[in-house]
């Protein structure tokens, strides 16, 4: 992503979390305070796609074009995002009747936790922790709307690439390392590299107590396989680069045990396609369901 540029894919994905919540009879996942935090100009960017079918332009103008993101919009799969977003905070509602009392959002975006759940926010400390160009336009837009910021909302920004996670969060003087806490990382892992994915899970270990808990999502390594690689995937990969977002990394989830084991965590969950099919997706008549190689994983801090 450009440097100065807040992520299109942060609010294209917001976008797809608001859609879903207005337009779904059965909802996986209710993000109903989403299309708020995306300014009127680019809502309308966005759901012009979904009546008219528009194609990426090659222009290498790096401000918030309609094509950008109209094209990026019509190949984000829809079904991954609410599926890992309803994933993580089940799995933070069980974390947090287990004793978790802290909360760090990793790549943040323009996500609306603090603010749409109040009854859980209660019992938490919250850390979204993203990008600076991404993090000041989000704090931009709810300076707009006036937002009240909750008192146990805190903002952290960084730069994965640059910067340690232990680093930043001790920047904070309302993070304990000895606190038991939970960490989402959700759309972020595959577009860094396979040694930066590492260096933030091992940096979780160091700035976390045992019993913690990380949940993250990851593509599989057919994802990267030509002649294994399913045709919207590809599109997709091809949409990303050319915006600037290039997907670069996937893993192998039948090692990711042993890649975990030393970095220090203890793989709890790693749920294939087929397992998020069956949890949230089976029975539906509507045409939702999960794309293939999307994986979703639990690990926990020994």
């Amino acid at each position: 992503m450009n440097e100065n540029q807040p992520s299109i894919t942060s609010m294209v994905t917001a976008y797809v979390r608001a859609y879903h919540s207005m337009h779904s009879t059965n909802k996986i996942f209710d993000d109903f305070l989403a299309y708020s935090l995306i300014p009127e100009e680019i809502r309308t960017l966005i759901g012009h796609h979904f009546t008219e079918d528009k194609q990426l332009n090659d222009s290498e103008n790096t401000e918030l074009r309609s094509d950008k993101i109209n094209a990026l919009a019509s190949f984000l799969r829809i079904n991954n995002i609410i599926a890992r977003a309803r994933y993580a905070e089940d799995t933070l509602e069980k974390a947090v009747s287990q004793g978790v009392k802290q909360y760090v959002i990793l790549g943040a975006g323009l996500d609306t936790f603090a603010f749409r759940r109040p009854e859980l926010i209660e019992q938490l400390e919250v850390f979204e922790i993203d990008h600076p160009a991404t993090q000041g336009f989000k704090l931009h837009r709810l300076d707009e709307l006036g937002w009240k910021h909750p008192a146990k909302l805190h903002f952290i920004p960084i730069d994965f690439t640059k910067e340690n996670l232990v680093t930043a969060l001790t920047r904070s003087s309302y993070y304990s390392s000895k606190v038991k806490s939970f960490f989402s990382w959700l759309g972020v892992t595959m577009y860094l590299t396979p040694e930066e994915v590492f260096a933030t899970l091992r940096s979780i270990t160091e700035v976390a107590p045992a019993g913690s808990t990380v949940v993250f999502n990851y593509s599989d390594l057919d994802a990267f396989t030509p002649g294994k690689i399913s045709p919207d995937t590809q599109n997709y990969r091809e949409l990303c680069q050319k915006i600037g977002e290039p997907i670069t990394t996937g893993f192998n989830p039948s090692i990711l045990a042993e890649d975990l084991r030393s970095l220090g965590l203890r793989l709890y969950e790693n749920l294939s396609s087929d397992d998020i099919e069956r949890l949230y997706f089976k029975g539906r008549t509507d045409g939702y369901h999960m794309s293939e190689h999307g994986y979703f994983a639990c690990a926990i801090v020994e």
